[in-house]
């Protein structure tokens, strides 16, 4: 019992003494454009819910897909191991804080020339106990701590990714199904034209060289039908792909045409400071900084004394069954210290490998920043330029159709030439796929601004699902 009292009074003592701790990283400031930080945040907020953004486009089967791919993508699921994997890691460095205890056991027989064989049994518990005097463990915990909190950013931002890219590819097969239809719609416009052409061709009205060219436009027309086609299938493809899926899963899914969906309007385009920290590369880049912070500190720590505690007690007994009775108390009590001497420099060297670790993480959470101000700048600038082309192709296809329409019946009362029926049927298929086109545009700017402001992860740790989930009731695809 004095042996057990005088080990635990030492390592109490010995606990309380000055250490140095780990040094923690400063607070990072963001520098984002002025106009940004004008806004307020608690405005921004409910304008836009960043976390679920893809429900604001009010389309359940786009919810319902972002919602199997977060749970079921391949690549979160192997970001979901690399979390556990950190943590499990930073589980280990905190045990290094503590001390550590075994058991042994042993039995032994031995003999001497002509005397009678010995045995020898021994049971008994060995500890030992690093003083972390200097902060050493304390900084690879906190090392190990920051990596996995990056860890955890990086789930973020590939729940990010795979969200932004499911809806990208959702809002491209629906824009690609809309200027199918409208391909073929013109395409039954001009084989009526041909129909007409060919009659006054029977009639005498016409040459053969209008019969011609009715016949070329429709077939340029006809031709395009497999592009579109091809596009939609193999967007279903990365859909099914995206979700976990083989890739023709979806295929009766997703057969069915739908309009492009549309974001709500009432976005605020300027956005608070904070939000761009919200961003998980961001956050997983800040922390790799901390990290790197934590390793120059163990670094410089591991040139300083160590000191550790240990002790073994334990049973000795010449037979197995004395070990529990009668048996000797053998007890040992060890502290030592070490200290480098000389080791060619290396551990200088070390704490200058750390330091250049630090300076690149400090570099690529600049650069982070930067590429985070350029996604941002960039998606505001595409979606105000992509609206204002939408509003110009609007009026240009109403106007295309309005001269396609009028063309035709004059070339069926033979007041205009068939070449003008041509142009403007040709106009009015320009204008019109434009028109889609732009629609589908400006849905995927949305996703891609929502994607560059970090939308679609909890920094919390929530599961960005969870609304998602909440707001479909029933599967759309059912």
């Amino acid at each position: 019992m004095r042996l057990t009292t005088l080990v635990a009074c030492l390592m109490l003592a010995l606990a309380g003494c000055a250490s140095v701790a780990p040094r923690r990283a400063e607070p990072v400031v963001v520098d984002v454009p002025a106009d940004w930080s004008a806004t307020d945040v608690s405005a921004t907020a409910g304008a836009s819910s960043l976390a679920q953004w893809w429900l604001r486009f009010d389309d359940p089967l786009l919810a319902s897909l972002v919602a199997e791919a977060l749970q079921a993508n391949t690549d979160v699921k192997s970001a979901q191991a690399a979390l556990r994997q950190a943590r499990a890691l930073r589980d280990v460095s905190a045990a290094g804080l503590l001390p550590a205890v075994g058991s042994s056991a042993s039995a032994q027989r031995s003999k001497s020339g002509d005397n009678s064989a010995i045995n020898h049994f021994n049971a008994g518990l060995d500890a030992s106990w690093e003083l972390d005097i200097f902060g050493a463990n304390r900084s690879a915990l906190a090392a190990s701590e920051a990596t996995a909190q990056a860890s955890a950013a990086s789930l973020g931002d590939v729940q990010v990714s795979i969200a932004a890219e499911v809806a990208l590819s959702y809002i491209t097969l629906r824009g690609t199904q809309t200027r199918l239809a409208i391909a073929e719609a013109n395409l039954a416009i001009q084989r009526e034209t041909l129909q007409i052409t060919q009659w006054r061709l029977q009639a005498g009205l016409v040459t053969s060289l209008e019969a011609e060219q009715a016949r070329a436009a429709t077939e340029q027309t006809r031709a395009q039908l497999p592009v579109l086609q091809t596009t939609i299938e193999q967007t279903r493809h990365a859909l099914a792909v995206l979700t976990g899926q083989p890739p023709a899963a979806l295929s009766s899914v997703l057969a069915a045409a739908s309009p492009v969906p549309q974001a709500a309007d009432d976005l605020v385009l300027s956005f608070p400071a904070e939000t761009l920290r919200q961003r998980p590369d961001v956050r997983a880049a800040e922390h790799q900084v901390t990290a790197a912070l934590a390793r120059v500190s163990q670094a410089e720590a591991a040139r300083m004394p160590n000191f550790t505690l240990g002790g073994s007690l334990g049973l000795s007994a010449l037979t197995l069954g004395s070990l529990t009775s009668g048996a000797s108390v053998v007890s040992a009590l060890l502290a030592s210290v070490s200290l480098p001497v000389f080791d060619g420099g290396a551990l200088r060297a070390q704490v200058r490998a750390q330091q250049a670790a630090l300076d690149q993480a400090r570099a690529a959470y600049q650069a982070t920043i930067l590429t985070a101000l350029k996604d941002v700048e960039d998606a505001l600038v595409a979606l105000r330029g992509d609206r204002e082309r939408l509003l110009r192709l609007q009026n240009a296809a109403e106007a295309a159709s309005n001269a396609a329409l009028l063309a035709r019946q004059r070339y069926s009362s033979g007041l205009v030439d068939f070449q003008v029926v041509l142009d403007t049927q040709r106009t009015q298929l320009n204008t019109q796929d434009s028109v889609a086109s732009a629609r589908t545009d400006v849905s995927a700017d949305y996703v891609r601004l929502y994607k560059a402001l970090g939308g679609g992860w909890n920094p919390d740790g929530r599961d960005a699902t969870a609304a998602s989930t909440a707001d479909t009731t029933r599967d759309p695809r059912s």
